[in-house]
């Protein structure tokens, strides 16, 4: 399917040359299509280096958080005391 999404050569001419059924190898490059307008393709390298960042930004951030609710636990505590 990259091949006719990349070279734009007719699905006919790679389905034969791959040895593949014609309507197969449309049904692939539409669902490629479609992956691609949607976003729901796979991810490029750099995409999955942004998510794994992102994703470890995440759970840094709600570490810090549940340490600021804490924190503001045992102030409310404190002032409850006095």
């Amino acid at each position: 399917m990259r091949i006719v999404l990349e070279t734009g050569k007719p699905a006919a001419q790679v389905a034969r040359d791959l040895g593949v059924h014609e309507s197969r190898l449309q049904m692939w490059v539409s669902r490629a299509r479609g992956a691609a307008e949607t976003g729901t393709g796979p991810l490029e390298g750099s995409e999955r280096e942004e998510l794994a960042r992102l994703r470890a930004e995440n759970q840094q951030l709600r570490k810090e958080t549940a340490e600021l609710g804490m924190e503001r636990d045992v102030l409310r505590r404190c002032m409850a005391l006095w």
